[in-house]
């Protein structure tokens, strides 16, 4: 093994989804309604844009199926506007950090992996702007050069749980599968590395589970029983 991956949201920064999402979301629609967008359509529109990245096969940018869902909906209009979604990133979305818990043991454990010498990479799914998941890693206490590489919507072409996401950080980073290790705590969404040949553990903090998968078919636990399981690791 030569390289960890690690997810972000509910893995080094702690969260319950559910709540992140809504406040998240709640903040955003509050800022532009004023830019005459209603917050309840906005927010099922931006789903909506959001299933497209998931969806996404790979012809082109996350970013790019993002905003052309959006604009098909608001015309140029929302094109014109996209600063101002840049601008929420910058200062509103910073709020949401209340909402999310924090551990120093997610610096531990990176800090950890490269004193081992792993390369390490975030590997959280790329729905989100840089400006958001360079954000966010500074909220659990990481900045963006603790990583060798990490993925934002602005050049992923695929997303999770989607085995090609997974493919083309193999591809980018010129390694085997074999050599990765993939941490995260959503079962559907981490966890499905391991078809590619990755070697994985679900971190069980904030564990995502929706399929009521038996877990213990991965190696999983605490972030104590990961900084163990990497310290075996050869």
């Amino acid at each position: 093994m030569t390289t960890v991956l690690f997810d972000l949201d509910g893995t080094l920064l702690p969260m319950d989804q559910d709540i992140f999402v809504k406040d998240y979301f709640s903040r955003l629609a509050k800022k532009m309604a004023s830019f005459g967008y209603e917050p309840n359509t906005l927010v099922n529109n931006i789903w909506k844009g959001t299933g497209a990245m998931v969806m996404n096969d790979g012809k082109t940018t996350n970013e790019k199926v993002f905003w052309s869902v959006l604009e098909k909906i608001y015309g140029p209009k929302i094109v014109a506007d996209i600063p101002v979604f840049e601008e929420f990133y910058a200062r509103e979305f910073q709020e949401v950090a209340g909402v999310c818990g924090y551990t120093p043991k997610a610096k531990q454990v990176v800090t950890s992996c490269k004193a081992k010498g792993y390369q390490t990479i975030l590997a959280t799914n790329p729905i989100f702007p840089a400006i958001a998941t360079e954000s966010r890693m500074r909220w659990a206490g990481l900045e963006p050069s603790d990583f060798e590489y990490y993925t934002t919507y602005e050049h992923q072409r695929h997303s999770k749980p989607n085995p090609a996401y997974y493919k083309d950080i193999v591809e980018h980073m010129g390694l085997k599968p074999e050599e990765y290790l993939m941490v995260g705590n959503d079962v559907t969404e981490d966890m499905v590395a391991e078809s590619l040949g990755m070697k994985v553990f679900l971190l069980t903090d904030c564990l995502i589970n929706k399929e009521a998968v038996d877990i213990s078919r991965y190696p999983n636990g605490n972030f104590d029983t990961l900084l163990e399981y990497l310290e075996n690791m050869n």
